[in-house]
This record gives structure tokens, C-alpha cells and sequence, in this order.
């Protein structure tokens, strides 16, 4: 019998991977031309790499979750979408207090927590598809 545990190692690899990237120098990335460009690609960015991490979370569970009655199922997806709002927070925070050449963004920590709606909104589809 697979451990609870283990079902979070997808999202944590993932985490680990949003924090390199968000902790990487600001000139490493491209230069934007206008404000639209940057409005565009890096809240698109954002909004993948945290809707990725909220769907992970839920398909390490996926098998307990499909089993499971209602409660647990909310219970589940109102953890995901918290821790996802937490890291998303904590990032935003390094990046303005402690990475080098990176800018912390309200707008940022927006386009993450939607990001981590998104996600849960696919993982509701599977599990539709998946029923």
C-alpha cells in the first residue's frame, strides 16, 4: 500500500524547480521590448508553472481522492490551493527581499494564485473524465 506521503513528491520536485526559477538573476532571462510582451509571456509563465504545481499536488492523491467521499475531496482541494497560495507568496517575498535582480510583484502573486485555480480546475475535469 502506497504511503500518503509519497503522493507529494510529484509537486515537491516542481515546487523545487519554481523556486530555481524564480531565484534565478533577472538578466539571465530575455529582455522585453514593450509592456505588453512582459504583460503577456511573464504572467503566461506564472500562471503555468503554478497551475502545474496545484495539479500535482492533487494527482499525488488522485487515487485516495477518487475513492473518497465529498469532505475529503474538498478538504484536498482547499489544502492544494492553500499551500499553492502560501509558496506563491513566500517566492514573490525572495524575490523582493532576496534574490538578485528579481522584483517581487503583487501582480505576480495574482497571476500565481490564478494559476493555482486553473490547476485545480483541470484536476476537476480529470476527475469527471475519470468517473
Amino acid at each position: 500500500m502506497k504511503r500518503l506521503s509519497e503522493g507529494i513528491y510529484p509537486s515537491l520536485s516542481w515546487a523545487f524547480i519554481i523556486m530555481v526559477l524564480m531565484g534565478m538573476p533577472g538578466n539571465v532571462f530575455p529582455a522585453v521590448v514593450d509592456f505588453w510582451e512582459w504583460l503577456g509571456t511573464d504572467k503566461l509563465v506564472h500562471l503555468f508553472l503554478f497551475s502545474v504545481l496545484s495539479f500535482l499536488f492533487l494527482w499525488g492523491y488522485r487515487n485516495k481522492i477518487l475513492t473518497s467521499q465529498e469532505s475529503y475531496k474538498r478538504k484536498m482541494f482547499f489544502l492544494s490551493l492553500s499551500i499553492g497560495l502560501l509558496y506563491a507568496a513566500l517566492t514573490e517575498l525572495l524575490q523582493y527581499y532576496l534574490f538578485i535582480n528579481r522584483y517581487g510583484s503583487f501582480f505576480d502573486f495574482i497571476a500565481d494564485a490564478i494559476g493555482c485555480i486553473l490547476g485545480l480546475f483541470v484536476f476537476v475535469i480529470y476527475l469527471k473524465k475519470k468517473k
